[in-house]
């Protein structure tokens, strides 16, 4: 049996000791500090979720957003339109920005550009580029690393204007809640004071997070390894030569697919195998092989083996 990722033994510990009372340090102060060590901002703060995240970004925006057509989250239309901004949706490479799609949009000032850092999870967005062109217009980054936060090489979670991350289950920094969100500009934390309000946490969360931020380069790095290793031994993956954390595998029968193979990766939770279209994947039939879901211990060529071979007996 697959095992769903779970928060570390080690972050639980130290969660358990806070809820009990006792509290050595400044949790969220020292979250704090690793979460703008880890982005590289000069400001952060923790929230409550990362969908708060989000809305105190958004709520930041006094132009339009601009959101991907697919492989995005769908947080980010459902926050925008609750807060009454203009969005415009960027065609894309399934999923894959190519900023000579942006070329073609007309956009306002102080507009803004929410993206997550890999595309359906699946495929590496070229950050870089993205914001060297939107730097260039004068449109601003917002990038969701929730799954890209702790890149060793440091290409996500560290070049966009805005850096933000949801804390919760089963994400790279996993304590079950909370999230993060850190930028350069200090006006963005000043102009949205009311939002950050409503998102505070509580030090158990900051706790956890603490504790989580410590093992998340390593984490990431198994992931990656793990979705690479997969992709290589399946034919016809999407985004193939692309870093990311899912397999995701366009097929026609998508759907009878992944019934079966539901049946024979069993897991102690569901949300291993999933089916699109789907925006926050991709918007056409395909099977999705969520590595990201999967605990740490169950990432070794044994078991990515035997979802290989699962696989490639229904294609």
């Amino acid at each position: 049996m697959f095992k769903f990722k779970k928060t570390s033994a080690r972050t639980l510990d130290v969660m358990s000791e806070v809820a009990k009372g006792n509290i050595e340090k400044d949790y969220e102060e020292s979250c704090i500090d690793k979460v703008r060590d880890l982005t590289k901002k000069d400001f952060a703060k923790i929230t409550s979720s990362g969908n708060n995240s989000i809305f105190i970004a958004l709520s930041a925006i006094e132009g339009d957003i601009i959101i991907p057509d697919q492989g995005g989250w769908h947080g980010f239309k459902q926050i925008a339109k609750f807060l009454n901004k203009d969005i415009i949706t960027l065609k894309t490479d399934s999923g894959i920005i190519n900023t000579d799609y942006l070329d073609e949009l007309e956009v306002n000032d102080n507009s803004a550009l929410i993206f997550t850092s890999f595309a359906g999870y699946a495929g590496e967005q070229d950050v870089k580029d993205i914001n060297r062109y939107c730097h260039e217009n004068d449109i601003m980054t917002i990038e969701d690393a929730s799954a890209g936060i702790g890149d060793k090489e440091k290409k996500l979670g560290i070049l966009s204007d805005i850096i933000l991350a949801s804390t919760g289950s089963p994400k790279m920094i996993n304590v079950g809640s909370g999230g993060i969100l850190a930028a350069d500009n200090e006006e963005i934390f000043k102009n949205t004071k009311l939002p950050q309000k409503l998102s505070e946490t509580s030090q158990i969360v900051c706790s956890g997070i603490d504790s989580e931020i410590d093992n998340v380069e390593k984490n990431l790095e198994i992931t990656l390894n793990a979705t690479d290793y997969v992709k290589k031994h399946i034919p016809n993956t999407l985004h193939e030569n692309k870093r990311g954390v899912n397999v995701i595998i366009p097929h026609d029968d998508a759907k009878p697919i992944c019934w079966n193979l539901k049946k024979e990766l069993i897991t102690d939770k569901s949300g291993m195998v999933t089916t699109c279209p789907n925006y926050n994947r991709i918007k056409q039939k395909a099977i999705c092989i969520e590595i990201k879901n999967l605990d740490y211990s169950c990432l070794d060529k044994k078991n990515l083996d035997i979802i290989i071979d699962a696989v490639n007996s229904q294609l």
